[in-house]
């Protein structure tokens, strides 16, 4: 398997590090302070994104076996920009708290280019799968 360069381990780590500031800067202030008053799925979306924004940290540590960490949170990003926020913004139906989301999602665009795709095909594609039973 290739190795992956110090340079792209710390393009990673770069990754990582903003994924934990933004998430650490934005999102845990609401939790932290509204928490039981938040509506059941803006809490629950809180959550999650906290506790990634707190596996991020290990990606500083760890960048290559977080890597499913920015996998995640691209998917997540591009799914909800291409199916909630593109048809509101062809309605014009943008407003601003969408908009903000927008914003959020469209930091996300450096991730592709920190990730080493060559290591991803190696280790999730190409690499035989963990046994399903024992032999």
């Amino acid at each position: 398997m290739p190795s992956v360069s110090v340079f792209r381990l710390n393009a990673l780590r770069a990754g990582y590090l903003l994924l934990a500031a933004g998430i650490g800067a934005t999102m845990w202030p609401t939790l932290l302070m509204r928490g039981p008053a938040l509506e059941l799925m803006h809490g629950a979306t809180l959550s999650i994104l906290c506790a990634l924004g707190l596996l991020a940290v290990l990606g500083l540590r760890y960048p290559l076996a977080m890597l499913p960490l920015l996998l995640l949170e691209m998917m997540w990003k591009t799914i909800w920009t291409v199916r909630i926020a593109l048809p509101l913004w062809l309605d014009g139906g943008l407003d601003d708290d969408f908009m903000g989301t927008l914003g959020a999602c469209l930091i996300a665009v450096v991730f592709p280019f920190l990730v080493p795709w060559r290591h991803v095909l190696d280790t999730y594609v190409r690499r035989a799968a963990d046994p399903w039973r024992r032999v």
